[in-house]
């Protein structure tokens, strides 16, 4: 149903725009409400899905509204809410008789509160079930802006049933400021350059046991190679060198079939036979 049911696109730059459209789709009634879904389960009628859908957006925005302090675009979080509503309209069922409004709070949920889970903050911060329950409901639980204390630490974490400690780290995460790596491209304001945080961060491949590790790793290719062309015969050597190992232009098959009075099809045989034989000898040499 989701690849063949449309709805307005919900885009930046035009989120007021989607805003007020959507608040000017009318609601259906209970009864419009139970034929539409009927017809939609009964016989897969598509056009009955889009009605229930598109009365229902303003709903996904009223949702999406609510989780704005998490700094992600508003504009994304309808998104991700309206696909909730689109599994919830899929397993409606009517004849429960609840509304589709009530039924659809869980998936409209449910979606939104895994898009910010992926993309809030560049380190995942909520990975299990409780955690998840304690990210959306720490914030509301504080009283106010202060550290919690010790016995407020407690009552939460009773209450969510998670580990004290787990609630200590989720708000150190809250009070926690991001640090761009690249930093903001300015000076010191004194004619100096100002480093920002990846420049303090080591880099691997300067690292001097590294630095020599790949310089004797590059001699020891040179020589295995060298033994593995002096193991061929002069023909095969000449081939494979002047095909591969010739700084500019190589020599094309065509031109080394006529040197050698041969064919193009003898030659490209001869230069695979070569590259088997260097590729074992080498294999070899690194065992």
């Amino acid at each position: 149903m989701s690849q063949a049911l449309t709805y307005p696109v919900c885009t930046v730059g035009s989120i007021d725009q989607y805003i007020h459209s959507v608040n000017r789709m009318p609601m259906l009634s209970e009864q419009e409400e139970v034929d539409l879904a009927t017809r939609l389960n009964e016989n897969g009628d598509l056009d009955a899905a889009r009605q229930l859908v598109m009365s229902h957006l303003r709903v996904v925005v009223s949702i999406a509204r609510g989780y704005l302090g998490y700094g992600l675009p508003h504009a994304d979080l309808i998104q991700e809410g309206n696909i909730g509503l689109m599994k919830a309209v899929k397993r409606f069922d009517p004849s429960r008789g609840v509304r589709l409004v009530s039924f659809a709070l869980h998936w409209i949920k449910a979606e939104i509160h895994e898009y910010i889970v992926r993309n809030w903050r560049l380190v995942k911060i909520a990975t299990t079930k409780a955690q998840r329950k304690l990210f959306f409901n720490l914030r509301s639980m504080k009283q106010d802006s202060a550290t919690l204390n010790c016995e407020e630490v407690r009552s939460i974490a009773t209450r969510l049933g998670v580990k004290p400690e787990e609630v200590v780290e989720m708000e150190s995460r809250f009070s926690g400021h991001e640090v761009s790596l690249e930093g903001n491209g300015s000076d010191d304001g004194e004619g100096g350059e100002r480093f920002a945080p990846i420049s303090w961060l080591p880099d691997p491949h300067a690292e001097p046991s590294v630095v020599l590790e790949e310089s004797q790793h590059a001699r020891l290719q040179d020589e295995g190679l060298q033994q593995a062309l002096d193991a061929l015969d002069p023909r095969s050597r000449d081939i494979v060198a002047r095909r591969w190992l010739t700084e500019g232009e190589t020599a094309t098959l065509h031109e080394l079939a006529a040197e050698y009075g041969v064919s193009a099809e003898r030659i490209r045989q001869i230069e695979a036979r070569a590259m088997q034989k260097i590729r074992a000898t080498l294999t070899a040499a690194a065992a």
